[in-house]
């Protein structure tokens, strides 16, 4: 089935994965007709457990069941699943290297009227930066029930991001998701963009307005990177330019630089310049505020 909200997509990803695997658990904390573990919870009560306010518990439960061969689905808000339990999540998921998949849900802007307390603008930096972590930002609901699926079969520690709204699919509705690989949805001579979540989508369009000859590649996992392909992506155009729904500071462009710092080609990055969120009366209010809209990336590519 094909839905078009992420967090409707992964919840019921969720009750078709718990139907196939019994020993698929779900963790929420008191989030759960949110994040959409309560579909999970609504079929298969006697697997999800409710913990309530207390994030930093329920990764070390999660730990403990994925010690008794569990696969545990930890469900929170971006910026708490992120932040608020960052200690239990290094010193025993990561290290351990264990079979916790972390979902973080409202991540970036799209927690719109609660303001930066509840807007996750660093998620992707934190995450990536703990060894053993694989970190995954889907690009609409198709991609993230694909990805949920991946991060079932394997076998280690995952954060998976996921947007709060509604967003057209960008993506085809069935294809497999693989874990490390950015893929081509556009093809272009001039400029690369590389764009994760929600900024795929307005690549896209950016793409079908400009003069510029965009090649357009949808990166959904964020870490690992395939550095090399990165680099064959972007050998054949003049310039680059990153978007993101995230601080410009430790997360997609950042990820690229990394992958190009020997190539020389000019990067520019379309995100939020070192600053926390803030209230607003519409989501896409604050993303114009924010300068991370199809306008913002159509001018930093003529700019770069």
């Amino acid at each position: 089935m094909e839905y078009t909200n992420q967090r409707i997509a992964y919840g019921n990803t969720l009750v078709e994965l718990g139907k196939q695997n019994k020993n698929i658990v779900v963790l929420d904390a008191d989030l759960g007709g949110s994040t959409m573990g309560r579909l999970f919870e609504n079929e298969y009560p006697e697997r999800h457990f409710e913990v309530g306010i207390a994030e930093a518990n329920m990764m070390s439960m999660a730990a403990g069941l994925a010690q008794t061969g569990k696969i545990a689905f930890c469900n929170s808000f971006a910026v708490f699943a992120s932040g608020r339990a960052y200690d239990q999540i290094r010193q025993t998921i990561s290290i351990g290297k264990l079979n916790v998949k972390i979902v973080g849900s409202s991540a970036g802007l799209s927690d719109f009227g609660d303001g930066s307390t509840h807007q996750s603008v660093e998620d992707i930096a934190i995450m990536r930066a703990i060894p053993n972590m694989t970190v995954l930002s889907p690009a609409d609901a198709n991609e993230a029930a694909q990805a949920t699926k991946a991060a079932a079969e394997y076998n280690g520690p995952v954060y998976i991001r996921l947007n709060r709204h509604d967003c057209d699919n960008v993506t085809p509705v069935d294809k497999p998701f693989e874990i490390g690989q950015p893929t081509v949805l556009r093809e272009g001579k001039d400029v690369v963009v590389f764009a994760t979540g929600i900024c795929v989508g307005m690549a896209l369009k950016t793409a079908e307005i400009s003069p510029i000859d965009m090649k357009i590649v949808n990166v959904s996992t964020i870490k690992p990177l395939n550095a090399e392909k990165i680099v064959e992506l972007a050998g054949d155009v003049k310039s680059v330019v990153c978007a993101e729904e995230h601080s410009v500071i430790g997360g997609l462009g950042s990820a690229i630089a990394e992958s190009l710092r020997r190539t020389g080609k000019p990067i520019e990055f379309v995100g939020i310049n070192d600053s926390f969120g803030c209230s607003a009366h519409s989501y896409e209010e604050l993303l114009k505020h924010y300068g991370i809209t199809a306008e913002a990336i159509y001018k930093v590519a003529e700019e770069c």
